[in-house]
């Protein structure tokens, strides 16, 4: 009997459980556009990175690192893609309160890519025993240059206007990495599958953009009737 009742009890823990993301799917609604991005054509091998002059950044890596322009995964997937809505949906009343982080570390930006909203506090965290520094060459934002010793607290800034902004670090030329501020909280970034997924769309005509740091942008028109998926695929070619 004792058996028989926390049987039941689990089974209803569930259940509640299971009523209660229904119910809150139904409140979030809205259509769902998703698909994956892919390249065609010759590409080079990526490039080997000599870190020779910071052998405690060199040590981390079993075989030497490699540049990540073009980071291509299985079936051709695509990483590294910024996939959001560049119309359609209207922009965002406030900025996230939650800042997104880059670690320097192994004397590489981690993430590659970055996406923030305009606004958002973007972290930089040092996790190395040598300094760094950031400097995002931005042209529709303010240019800064701040540097970042090993064990200091870490740097916070902002940005005000969309841009996608080249980050570079003027202490070691192999470290690089891209912010991408943008004005939608509709956004994905694709990783070594190369898929995304922008949820919660409300019925109306968007046009999503996939941009990629060396070769380009596209866009595609989409219509959003309802709480239906709806596909779609980017190829690049090289």
């Amino acid at each position: 009997m004792k058996t028989q009742r926390i049987v039941f009890s689990v089974a209803l823990v569930a259940l509640c459980l299971t009523i209660a993301l229904t119910v809150r799917g139904a409140r979030q609604g809205g259509g769902i556009v998703g698909g994956k991005v892919t390249v065609e054509g010759m590409l080079a091998k990526p490039k080997t990175i000599n870190m020779a002059s910071e052998p405690g950044c060199a040590k981390m890596y079993p075989t030497p690192a490699t540049s990540e322009d073009v980071v291509v995964g299985a079936g051709s997937a695509l990483e590294n893609v910024v996939v959001y809505i560049s119309a359609g949906a209207p922009d965002e009343s406030s900025s996230p309160t939650q800042p997104v982080t880059v670690v320097q570390k192994g004397c590489r930006f981690a993430p590659h890519v970055v996406v923030m909203q305009t606004g958002q506090a973007v972290q930089m965290i040092n996790e190395d025993s040598t300094a760094h520094n950031i400097h995002p060459l931005a042209s529709n934002n303010r240019e800064w240059n701040k540097a970042e010793p090993p064990g200091t607290a870490p740097l916070s800034e902002s940005f005000a206007r969309p841009e996608f902004i080249s980050v570079k670090c003027n202490i070691h030329p192999w470290m690089h990495a891209y912010f991408a501020v943008l004005k939608t909280s509709h956004y994905a970034v694709t990783g070594d599958n190369g898929a995304f997924s922008l949820d919660n769309l409300p019925p109306g005509k968007y046009t999503i953009t996939a941009w990629h740091e060396t070769l380009g942008s596209q866009t595609q028109e989409v219509t959003i009737t309802g709480n239906e998926t709806v596909p779609v695929n980017f190829v690049f070619k090289k």
